[in-house]
């Protein structure tokens, strides 16, 4: 009997390391990591602001022209999405807000690249290679575009504070429902009294 309970050991045994062998080996530094892992969610980014300017100091007009459209498209659809069933209402808001702060940040960069301009005309003007009526034209140019980066300001503005109220709202329903916190709720608050004081 033991040497009918040693054998069988010894096949279970031998069946686990042979079984072990095959599989697949894990060569990430990560003990329990997979070899395929799925994509990092990206939550929380709403916080994150684009800077209109690359590295090497110059404005990258193109670059921000193409996250403008990009983010124009994933919102024109999000509400017959919302619609549906794909996606939540937050998701919806959070988008069309995109849109706007992306929306803010070109007219900031092209205001900056009308003023570099303006500033690289007046030193053509001085070397007398363009004349008094282009740098007219800049300048005229550069208001028209000072005055569309204004307008999209305040509408940043109005749609932050906007998004902010909807979200104490939103916090005191799940509140109410007993599915958030008394501190969601506070954090939601200060983050809109914050708002209404840089809008004063």
């Amino acid at each position: 009997m033991t040497r009918i309970f040693v054998l069988l050991v010894t096949v279970i045994a031998t069946a686990i390391a042979l079984a072990t062998d095959e599989l697949p080996q894990n060569e990430s530094d990560e003990p329990e990591s997979f070899d395929i892992e799925p994509a990092p969610l990206m939550q929380n980014r709403a916080g994150e602001q684009l800077s209109p300017v690359t590295p090497a100091g110059s404005i990258d007009v193109s670059r921000l022209e193409k996250e403008l459209e990009r983010a124009k498209k994933n919102a024109s659809g999000a509400e017959r999405l919302y619609k549906i069933g794909v996606l939540a209402k937050l998701e919806v808001e959070q988008r069309a807000l995109k849109v706007v702060r992306l929306e803010s940040d070109l007219a900031n960069a092209q205001v900056a690249r009308a003023k570099n301009d303006l500033v690289a005309q007046e030193s053509q003007l001085a070397a007398g290679e363009i004349t008094k009526d282009e740098l007219e034209a800049a300048k005229a140019t550069l208001a028209a575009l000072t005055e569309a980066a204004r307008i999209a300001a305040a509408k940043r503005e109005r749609a932050e504070l906007d998004a902010a109220e909807a979200n104490v709202r939103r916090q005191q329903k799940l509140l109410a429902l007993g599915s958030a916190h008394k501190s969601d709720v506070n954090r939601a608050q200060e983050k809109l009294a914050e708002l209404k004081a840089q809008k004063n």
